[in-house]
């Protein structure tokens, strides 16, 4: 599950120092044996929408995932007999729609359109975890069931992002089990405890204090399908993707008990300094 082929590269386009474009970007996961590729893109990119489609074919690269909406991309998709997953976060209710079975029907009501758009397409459509009500895994997994069960959308599943589920560590094993059934890719991250409000929300994967009990949890739990790795930073890219692949070599021997060697030292993220307590 955790080989460098089973890698899904997430939050590379515009999170990366270097601004690479399609051709610089596909040759270079060619280079670190990443296989599959989940696009992000801003306003910026959508003149090389095609190209990246092109670029990724040439250099062997999976187009996997693409992010949110746009009719010039899912035209492509046709084009080109793509079928990615749409990665999209639910819209919740107002504040004002309190009782909980109201809220997931509205938000699976909210997704409808996009629900037969995309099984149209041929593509699944998968719940992006970012926080607030719509990130909450129990939620997710409400609104898939209903999509299933009332509208047969069984294309519908999740993306599980551990970045975006610092709040979720205490019941992890609980959540990820919830999800299973409809996981469709766990993008993962170095965790630390409160690792989101004290300066270390994204970390490569390795540097954290709770990176091998997570993965033991992952692999226990029997999910064996895509992983993400993330650059979601101002780094290089490719720096970042290699501090990853590099933590998650380390690791994974550890999970059955074998000798890793020392930890690897990142080339894209430095320890911040502990803050100094004032004098009194």
């Amino acid at each position: 599950m955790f080989a460098h082929e089973n890698l899904v590269a997430w939050c590379i386009v515009p999170f990366d120092a270097k601004k690479r474009g399609p051709e610089e970007r596909s040759a270079m996961l060619e280079r670190l044996g990443v296989k599959r590729f989940a696009y992000d893109w801003r306003a910026e990119h959508i003149p090389t929408f095609e190209t990246e489609i092109q670029a990724m074919k040439k250099h062997g690269i999976e187009y996997f995932a693409f992010w949110g909406v746009h009719d010039e991309a899912f035209k492509l998709f046709e084009k080109y007999g793509l079928k990615p997953q749409i990665w999209t976060i639910m819209r919740a209710a107002p504040d004002s729609v309190t009782d909980p079975t109201e809220r997931v029907k509205f938000a699976a009501q909210n997704l409808l359109p996009l629900v037969e758009r995309t099984q149209r397409l041929g593509c699944s459509l998968v719940l992006y975890n970012h926080g607030g009500w719509s990130g909450e895994p129990e939620n997710m997994v409400a609104v898939v069931k209903l999509l299933r069960e009332q509208h047969g959308a069984v294309h519908v599943g999740i993306v599980y992002n551990l970045h975006h589920g610092h709040s979720h560590l205490a019941r992890f094993p609980t959540a990820l089990a919830m999800m299973k059934p409809y996981l469709l890719c766990l993008n993962l991250n170095g965790m630390t405890a409160n690792g989101d409000k004290i300066g270390k929300k994204i970390l490569p994967i390795g540097q954290g204090d709770l990176d091998l009990q997570l993965l033991k949890m992952i692999r226990d739990s029997g999910y064996v399908g895509p992983i993400g790795i993330l650059n979601h930073t101002g780094e290089d890219a490719e720096a970042r993707l290699k501090d990853n692949i590099e933590g998650l070599d380390w690791l994974v021997p550890q999970l059955d008990g074998k000798s890793a060697g020392p930890k690897p030292q990142p080339r894209s993220w430095k320890e911040p300094p502990v803050p100094s307590v004032p004098k009194t």
